[in-house]
């Protein structure tokens, strides 16, 4: 196993290389789960050209022990539950965190992305990216929704991941790239050495950054 990242961007970039070792087709997207997805996303997109934006997810947390995952939901009404959790909950508890965080999620969609719309990804290679995968139940919400957009192609894409999280997705997408799956895992941030909180603000910047490299690399790649 490597020694840890430095930080998220330092993942980004050695993902990144890893992607470009690997055929994800032409006009990818990149879509970061946030918040700590998009810094990792950031470089990825840059390394590829491919326009980033954010795709969000939100973890349900367990009533009383909101760290427990069990479950989360993505855009479109997409809902994924841990059966083995869950059947703990009374179901009008789950019902009520779930309404709390689509509320969450809906607004930072707006708030993240300014006004901007979002990247269509219809016939499209989608590349899903997180800081890392431990359980994945953010990630499989993730792959469910962006599948409701019938895109080309899903590629799930971590710097470090449990390794047999990792197996489990190589059986619901097209492609995983994971240049790091230490074993004992623990947690993702544990293999790296800076892993602040990533902030709002930070997220809105970042994606404003992308947004603009971009549309100037389109406009420089179209001559206007």
């Amino acid at each position: 196993m490597r020694q840890p990242y430095r930080d998220r961007r330092e993942g980004g970039r050695v993902l990144a290389e890893a992607l470009l070792q690997e055929d994800v087709g032409e006009r990818p997207v990149v879509l970061a789960l946030p918040r700590g997805g998009v810094p990792v996303a950031y470089e990825v997109a840059k390394a590829l050209g491919a326009p980033l934006d954010v795709f969000v997810v939100r973890k349900l947390g367990m009533p009383g022990h909101e760290e427990l995952a069990m479950g989360a939901i993505g855009p479109g009404g997409v809902r994924v539950l841990n059966e083995e959790v869950a059947r703990f909950v009374h179901p009008m508890e789950i019902e009520q965190v779930a309404a709390r965080e689509q509320a969450e999620l809906e607004r930072r969609e707006r708030e993240y992305r300014d006004g901007r719309e979002a990247v269509p990804v219809e016939g499209r290679t989608v590349i899903l990216v997180d800081d890392g995968l431990a359980t994945g139940a953010s990630m499989r919400a993730a792959v469910q929704a962006v599948r409701q957009m019938n895109p080309a192609r899903i590629v799930v894409a971590v710097p470090v991941a449990a390794r047999e999280t990792c197996e489990e997705f190589r059986r619901l997408v097209d492609l995983v790239v994971c240049p790091a799956t230490p074993d004992p895992f623990y947690a993702v941030g544990l293999w790296y050495e800076h892993f602040p909180p990533t902030s709002d603000e930070e997220v809105r910047e970042l994606l404003a950054a992308a947004h603009e490299e971009f549309e100037a690399a389109q406009s420089k790649r179209t001559g206007s």
